[in-house]
């Protein structure tokens, strides 16, 4: 004999109330409302028993539900949608969907989007950046529930399954590129340094480390945008225009600098439209480099050095990671699923191209610069 079927009485005798209060809440009518306590004792009841509303879908059976969303700040910077390339890659391999939430780097719509969580019930979650401090909360109680990976710089948030970069390690490749060419005398530019941005003043320390080490930290001049440009949604050339007129700023107060980094490809991008609209040569007089090592940065008619830390494969690695956690809680007993912590790092990696040459011989120099590269 079969098992009976639980029914919405079965629903209301082990919650305490009546069956329209059970055929009212769990059918979500919108006219009527009960307390927040009445609600949740309903649905634990509901879901104890197995009760399925007649003609709703389970969330198994939800084809829907095989969605995986990502958190990402912006996507006018090519590096986020490289990230996103790989993890949709991975993603359509498996039949899922992927949903993007991009937060525009604004602290209410990260939070609205967190709410959002409980009504989507994606079967994961992936952040492309550091969550905000004051989300971290709300993180870790997603990342107890569902599995969840932050693409994240190194030694935050290690308690939750991260594809890590240490990003003091591009910076530190940056200036070790530029001192080996005879470099003394540099510039690194950047978007606002905040403590939101953990990540850009972990490259800019490292970057500013390398030189201070080999005796040249006198020589370094690091230039931020404003703080306030981290409140305004960024448009497509943000960063750009921060390389452009920031670059523009130190023309305007220091010719004897030899080299400018950019915190990434766009940034870099914007340096080399300065200095060339200055008439300034590159690499001859001014070498140029970025990080990410975007799509563009081989494209150019001056191609750019820049940092490779292997982007796609990070999107990629972070949904395999995500992926891996639902096979493992379908293939476990209830109560008995595995307790694991994926770390994914890869070591960055110079990539030189036509941007970067020896240091042109400068006053400052006192003989010490490498020659023009002929």
């Amino acid at each position: 004999m079969g098992k009976r079927k639980v029914t919405s009485v079965d629903v209301a005798k082990a919650s305490g109330v009546s069956q329209a209060t059970v055929s009212m809440i769990l059918n979500r009518r919108q006219n009527v409302s009960f307390s927040k306590e009445t609600v949740e004792k309903v649905e634990e009841a509901a879901r104890e028993l197995g009760y399925q509303v007649p003609g709703r879908k389970t969330r198994r059976d939800n084809r829907g539900q095989r969605l995986i969303v990502v958190f990402c700040p912006t996507l006018t910077n090519p590096y986020y949608v490289m990230l996103l390339h790989g993890i949709e890659e991975v993603a359509k391999e498996k039949g899922y969907g992927v949903f993007v939430c991009n937060t525009q780097r604004d602290l209410k719509i990260e939070e609205n989007y967190l709410r959002m969580m409980k009504s989507v019930q994606p079967q994961g979650i992936i952040y492309t950046c550091n969550p905000s401090k004051s989300c971290t909360e709300q993180v870790d109680a997603l990342a107890a529930s569902i599995p969840l990976v932050i693409i994240n710089n190194r030694e935050e948030l290690l308690e939750i399954d991260a594809v890590e970069l240490n990003n003091a390690k591009p910076g530190r490749l940056m200036a070790r590129h530029l001192l080996d060419l005879g470099h003394r005398h540099v510039a690194f530019v950047s978007p606002p340094l905040t403590s939101r941005q953990g990540q850009r003043l972990k490259r800019v320390e490292g970057f500013v480390r390398e030189f201070e080490e080999a005796g040249f930290g006198d020589g370094v001049i690091v230039r931020a945008a404003s703080e306030d440009l981290d409140a305004v949604i960024p448009s497509m050339d943000s960063e750009y225009k921060m390389g452009y007129y920031l670059t523009k700023e130190l023309l305007r107060e220091d010719r004897e600098l030899t080299a400018i980094a950019g915190m990434n490809d766009m940034i870099a991008f914007g340096i080399m439209d300065a200095l060339i609209e200055s008439k300034i040569r590159i690499p001859a007089e001014m070498s140029v480099l970025g990080c990410d090592n975007t799509i563009y940065s081989s494209l150019r008619t001056i191609s750019l050095t820049t940092i490779d830390h292997y982007v796609p494969l990070k999107g990629r690695d972070a949904c395999d990671i995500i992926l891996r956690k639902i096979q493992s809680q379908k293939e476990s007993k209830e109560g008995n699923e595995p307790v694991s912590t994926y770390h994914v790092e890869y070591e960055p990696k110079l990539i030189a191209r036509r941007s970067t040459s020896y240091a042109r011989t400068s006053s400052l120099d006192n003989g010490t610069s490498g020659k023009r590269r002929k």
